[in-house]
């Protein structure tokens, strides 16, 4: 094994994996459970939603504060995982303080959260691949579903509530999935490394 920088980057990135890779993992479950709850109840009311939503981006928020503080030693990209954290959680206190938010508020407010979630994921992506972070490729697909996901909430925010939370059903379940599969991969590349 060499000396050089990115080895001895890519070395520290996979011991802090090893301390954090639960907490993607707990992202992933919770991503999971809240997507097949939004498909299988998409009759819920606007203020069900709101304060499901808004106890879900809390919970998101405190599990990605965690990973950021965990990960700051070794990972420049977690200063974004912090504020992206920050957002989360300032977007879930206000949906909850704010229960009377009308749909169509509501669907644009889902969507620019998911813009500036995933612009910050994408970021924090970047920063993962130039420490030498082997899992970057899944925090940018994550990035860039939420932005997708975003815009077609922003530019058809008329097409209903149903179809909104089943939209965020899928959304999540397809979240979830990819965070599953990326804490996989870090664990088993930490193992690989011999660092677990």
């Amino acid at each position: 094994m060499t000396d050089s920088p990115l080895v001895g980057s890519n070395d520290a990135i996979l011991r802090i994996g090893k301390d954090v890779w639960w907490s993607v993992v707990l992202r992933g479950v919770i991503a999971v459970v809240f997507g097949i709850v939004a498909i299988a109840w998409p009759a819920v009311t606007v203020h069900a939603l709101v304060f499901v939503v808004g106890i879900y981006w809390i919970i998101d928020g405190l599990v990605t504060a965690a990973r950021a503080i965990a990960a700051r030693s070794v990972s420049p990209g977690w200063v974004w995982w912090l504020v992206a954290a920050l957002v989360s959680v300032a977007a879930g206190i206000a949906v909850l303080v704010w229960p009377e938010i009308t749909a169509l508020v509501f669907v644009y407010l889902v969507g620019f959260w998911a813009i500036l979630i995933g612009v910050l994921e994408v970021l924090g992506a970047f920063q993962v691949r130039a420490a030498g972070g082997a899992h970057w490729g899944w925090l940018l697909l994550i990035g860039v579903l939420a932005v997708v996901f975003g815009l077609v909430l922003v530019i058809f925010p008329g097409d209903g509530i149903i179809g909104l939370i089943k939209l965020i059903g899928v959304f999540a379940i397809i979240e979830g999935v990819l965070l599953l599969i990326a804490a996989w991969q870090v664990r088993a590349a930490a193992k690989r490394a011999g660092v677990v």
